[in-house]
């Protein structure tokens, strides 16, 4: 009988059985276990051009794992980086690109630092400052007291879209005094800000829209409910 076709025992092929954690540990598991045992064989060949040649067989399959990557610049080099950090830095082969070391790969990115901004009145938010600080450095004239009044304006509907109660423009202009350290001061103006019933009635117009957006429309049945009275008249008329 041939050898091939001999019958295995079943407590040998259970013996043989490898398990997901008697095996070694994925560097990268997107490239899966066979990739990573190519690069172990390649990296103990011992021949300086034939493991040369496994290196450069091996990113050939990288690059056909991410087909839709290999029109993005320096593809190759994310290849090369990849192909050293899976060996965990033993192979030893010629790169087209500078060979990453262990210590740059291991380095924390700085910490970013993050505007810390916590504004007295938050419901006027942190672009409300910024605005108020460029008038404070602009020349007194036409321009800064029509942007001064554009500021109280939005000052008072941004106060009325977390308060609905009215909102006196006294308020509103001890509030512009006080963020701007005193340099705009409108406390003895006798300037009439929008009315607050029409600011309402722009924020109220505003969240509906934002809210009805994406909602799919209801159709009317009238034309359906016409259309199925005109069927039923003609089918009465073809049996009279």
């Amino acid at each position: 009988m041939n050898q091939k076709y001999v019958k295995e025992n079943a407590n040998d092929v259970v013996h043989h059985l490898e398990y997901n954690a008697e095996r070694s540990h994925l560097i990268i598991p997107e490239y899966g276990r066979h990739l990573q045992k190519l690069i172990d064989q390649a990296t103990a060949i011992e021949d300086v051009e034939t493991r040369n040649k496994a290196a450069k067989y091996i990113i050939q399959v990288m690059g056909t794992l991410n087909p839709h990557l290999r029109d993005v610049p320096d593809f190759q080099h994310k290849l090369w980086d990849q192909l050293f950090i899976m060996s965990d830095f033993k192979l030893d082969v010629e790169s087209p690109y500078p060979i990453p070391s262990r210590e740059v790969l291991q380095l924390k990115p700085e910490t970013l630092k993050y505007p810390q901004n916590f504004p007295k009145y938050r419901y006027y938010g942190n672009n409300i400052k910024y605005m108020i600080d460029v008038a404070n450095q602009w020349e007194e004239g036409e321009m800064k007291s029509a942007l001064v009044k554009v500021i109280a304006n939005h000052m008072k509907k941004s106060y009325l879209s977390w308060n609905k109660d009215t909102v006196k423009d006294d308020v509103i202009f001890e509030h512009l005094y006080e963020l701007s350290e005193g340099k705009l001061n409108l406390l003895q103006s006798t300037e009439e800000l929008i009315n607050t019933t029409d600011l309402l009635r722009t924020n109220k117009r505003t969240s509906n829209k934002v809210s009805t957006q994406g909602q799919p429309k209801i159709q009317s049945n009238k034309n359906k409910g016409s259309k199925g009275k005109k069927y039923s008249n003609n089918n009465n008329n073809q049996k009279q």
